[in-house]
C-alpha cells in the first residue's frame, strides 16, 4: 500500500519525488554506515553530517540521477534486453565516473574541505570508489532498464543504494 502511493507521488512529482527519495535514502544510508559500519553509537552520531547526506541527496543526486534517466531512454529507446545492456554500458561507462567525481567532490565542499584538501581526497578515494560501482552496479542497472519504469527507475535505484550510499557515506567522510 505505501509502495502504491510512493510510485504514485514520484509518477505525479518527477523532480520533487525523486529529489525527497533520494535524499532519505542518502539520509538512511550515512546512519547505517555511521551506527552499524562505524558503530558510533546514538550518543556519538553526527546529526550534522546525515543532513548534509540528505541534503545532496536532495539537491544533486536526486535531480541529476533522474534527470539521467530521462536523458539516456531518449539515447537508448525501448526495453529489450540489448537496450537494457546499451543503457547500462552507456551509465557504467560515462555516467557513473562524471557522477562519481562530482559526488566526492561536492561531499567534501560540504564537509568544509578546502580545495588543496578536496582534491587530495579524491585522488585517494575514487579510483576505489569507482572500482566497488563496478562490482555491484552494472548488473542491477541492467535489471533496471529493463524490468522498471522509468518513472520507478530511480526509486529502485536508491532502495539498492541503501548499501552503496552507506559505503560512500563512509568513504566520503572518512578522513
Amino acid at each position: 500500500m505505501a509502495a502504491r502511493r510512493w510510485g504514485r507521488l514520484l509518477a505525479a512529482r518527477g523532480w520533487a519525488g525523486a529529489a525527497l527519495t533520494a535524499g532519505a535514502l542518502m539520509g538512511a544510508g550515512d546512519v547505517i554506515a555511521q551506527q552499524l559500519v562505524e558503530r558510533r553509537g546514538l550518543r556519538e552520531h553526527h546529526g550534522g553530517r546525515t543532513l548534509r547526506m540528505v541534503a545532496i541527496g536532495c539537491c544533486f543526486v536526486g535531480p541529476v540521477v533522474g534527470g539521467w534517466y530521462k536523458v539516456l531512454d531518449r539515447l537508448v529507446p525501448g526495453a529489450t534486453k540489448a537496450v537494457a545492456v546499451k543503457k547500462m554500458v552507456l551509465d557504467q561507462g560515462g555516467f557513473a565516473p562524471c557522477f562519481l567525481g562530482c559526488f566526492l567532490a561536492i561531499t567534501g565542499a560540504v564537509n568544509g574541505l578546502s580545495v588543496e584538501e578536496n582534491w587530495s581526497k579524491i585522488q585517494q578515494d575514487y579510483v576505489d570508489a569507482l572500482l566497488t560501482n563496478y562490482c555491484i552496479w552494472p548488473p542491477v542497472q541492467i535489471a533496471n532498464f529493463y524490468f522498471v519504469p522509468l518513472s520507478h527507475r530511480l526509486a529502485v535505484v536508491q532502495c539498492v543504494a541503501i548499501v552503496w550510499n552507506c559505503y560512500l557515506s563512509w568513504k566520503a567522510n572518512r578522513v
